[in-house]
């Protein structure tokens, strides 16, 4: 389908933390499991800014176990465990009493019904979101790049969901929340991208020049594309 600025575009991705939903519900929602493991989300955080350097690898857990052991004085078996525990299980039940953004599930609805391929690609896994807000049946394809070993923004992992989608890089559209993540990792793969702005950029109108879109709501994006 031609979208006006963009020429053809077959497909439509999406990130899923802080791009479906706002950041802070999770926050505040978790607020106590972070202060009772603070110094763990600490370590965590600076393992996975190291993780996100770099290249892909097959085994992403175990090299992402191993780098919080360090930061942990424990064996990568017990990192592991704890990272399961507190972080991909421990945060899950949260994500049930979070909303997402107003007008996802229509936007998605929408652009199916226009012809579009669906899909997610998710630095976290999506799974630890159920039904991602009822979008997930949209999706013809849904990932975590953990599973696929290269976290954004390497271009691997936009790369690998191009051929699961059958569609040429520069014929989709990614949507996401992050500068350094998003949009610069799916350029960076060939790919246009929509980026949902900060609330300080809505409130200046300051939209973000490296991207093709920006936009502040999804009713906007739906209009934008659907042009």
């Amino acid at each position: 389908m031609y979208v006006k600025g963009l020429g053809e575009i077959e497909a439509v991705a999406f990130d899923i933390d802080g791009t479906l939903y706002p950041q802070w519900r999770l926050t505040v929602r978790a607020i106590f499991r972070y202060i009772a493991h603070g110094f763990f989300f600490l370590f965590y955080g600076f393992v996975r800014n190291e993780m996100h350097a770099l290249p892909q690898h097959d085994n992403f857990r175990q090299v992402q176990a191993k780098k919080m052991a360090g930061w942990l004085r424990c064996s990568p078996e017990e990192a592991e465990r704890r990272l399961n525990d507190i972080v991909y299980k421990g945060l899950e039940p949260y994500f049930e009493r979070i909303a997402c953004y107003s007008y996802v599930p229509e936007t998605f609805r929408k652009l199916k019904e226009a012809g579009f391929k669906l899909a997610l690609l998710s630095d976290f896994p999506p799974e630890q979101k159920g039904d991602v807000w009822g979008v997930r049946q949209y999706c013809s394809v849904v990932l975590g790049t953990e599973q696929l070993g290269a976290l954004k923004p390497d271009p691997y992992s936009f790369l690998k969901m191009a051929d699961e989608l059958g569609v040429e890089p520069s014929r989709i559209l990614y949507v996401g929340n992050s500068l350094k993540y998003d949009v610069r990792g799916s350029h960076n793969a060939g790919m246009k991208c929509a980026y949902l702005l900060p609330f300080w950029r809505r409130i200046f109108n300051k939209p973000l020049k490296e991207a093709e879109i920006s936009f502040s709501n999804y009713r906007q994006l739906l209009n934008i594309v659907l042009e």
